[in-house]
């Protein structure tokens, strides 16, 4: 039984590759996966209390990922 999703070792990378402007990746944590991922779609946004922050979403599950602190989209 495999459960809902595949292995990590099984999982394929993204087929894009999403970079900040010094050429790095955004990467961010997802909760359901447990592991560090490449944010899709990536935007900064301030978030209520006036912090900047910047949400994707997952590549693997779909959720949304979100990394507090200054926008490097």
């Amino acid at each position: 039984m495999l459960g809902k999703y595949p292995p990590l070792e099984w999982a394929r990378p993204p087929d894009h590759r999403i970079s900040n402007k010094d050429g790095d990746l955004v990467e961010g944590y997802c909760l359901k996966d447990k592991r560090k991922v490449e944010m899709k779609d990536p935007q900064p946004i301030t978030m209520k209390n006036g912090k900047p922050a910047t949400v994707g979403t997952c590549p693997n599950c779909g959720t949304k990922i979100y990394k507090i602190g200054k926008a490097v989209v």
